[in-house]
């Protein structure tokens, strides 16, 4: 059984009743949690010895008038008065949500001389039906443009670098990073990891299945909609990218398959754009979070060599 972002919920067969809706009768409060209390000591002997960014709350405007959230993290050791190159992270889903949780990954680009900036774009949780359900069928479009208000609002930012800015994102975000780099240059370098280039291809070779991809694309299917999907698609806009990319793929992904990275690294290359392709055998999506420790590793050193090279 599953419940979706519409409220619906959906059994498999076997079964002796299906309910296909529901509704809450009362809407619930809204809350808002952007203050951490501490409530045990794990790992306190280690973190003693390691200095960690804290993540700073802040609210923007969307190009609609929408109030978004947001975090920054700066660089570990920050000098005030200096100018630091920072990163865009975004998170995937879409239907997941960023808030004050210890990330590694930011923690890593903050304690290699990165500022971090993120934030909950159309399509995240946490903020009602409406604004999950955004980006049905609009794949990269309000999504895209809450990405870009977040840029703006880094150019007010002081210490922040609008001349050295990253981006990256995983899965969702993946395709978000490739969704950017096909319509801005303002982004310096890229990283996109696990991610989407071609959602016509998609369709039939993710373990997501075909509804999961028919209900994103707002119940379109692929003989009457393919040019509506490959409109949606970044690999359309392969000659318009002029940020250098690194695509970060695992072999045994299923939910993102190999084969949308070798698409988009392809239709790159041949068009001579500046991309490179880092291919991680015996994971799967969750090589981030838990692949193995080496592999880990390599993956954090392939993000801070790229950066480092087009950032620094």
């Amino acid at each position: 059984v599953a419940l979706g972002i519409s409220n619906e919920i959906i059994t498999l067969p076997p079964a002796e009743a299906q309910v296909t809706h529901w509704q809450y009768r009362v809407v619930p409060r809204k809350h808002t949690f952007n203050r951490c209390c501490r409530l045990t000591s794990v790992n306190e002997e280690v973190l003693s010895e390691l200095q960690l960014s804290q993540p700073e709350y802040f609210l923007f405007t969307a190009s609609d008038g929408v109030e978004l959230e947001g975090w920054l993290m700066k660089p570990i050791n920050f000098e005030p008065g200096k100018k630091y190159p920072v990163v865009v992270e975004i998170h995937g889903g879409p239907a997941v949500t960023y808030g004050l949780a210890f990330f590694h990954e930011f923690q890593v680009l903050a304690s290699n001389g990165y500022g971090v900036f993120y934030c909950n774009p159309r399509g995240s949780l946490g903020y009602g039906e409406w604004f999950a359900q955004q980006v049905i069928a609009d794949q990269g479009g309000m999504d895209y443009q809450d990405i870009m208000a977040l840029r703006n609002y880094m150019d007010t930012v002081e210490w922040a670098d609008s001349g050295k800015v990253g981006v990256t994102g995983g899965s969702y975000g993946g395709f978000m990073t490739n969704w950017i780099v096909g319509h801005t240059d303002r982004f310096h370098a890229a990283v996109t990891q696990r991610s989407i280039s071609n959602w016509y291809t998609k369709y039939g070779t993710s373990d997501i299945g075909f509804y999961g991809n028919r209900k994103g694309m707002g119940m379109r299917d692929l003989w009457d909609s393919e040019g509506f999907l490959m409109e949606r698609s970044p690999i359309r806009y392969a000659p318009n990218v002029n940020t250098p990319i690194l695509i970060i793929h695992a072999e045994q992904d299923y939910r993102c398959p190999m084969e949308q990275a070798e698409q988009w690294y392809i239709a790159l290359k041949r068009l001579g754009k500046t991309v490179e392709f880092a291919r991680f055998a015996g994971e799967n999506h969750e090589l981030s979070r838990s692949g193995k420790p080496w592999n880990r590793r390599e993956r954090l050193r392939h993000i801070l060599r790229w950066f480092g090279e087009h950032l620094k």
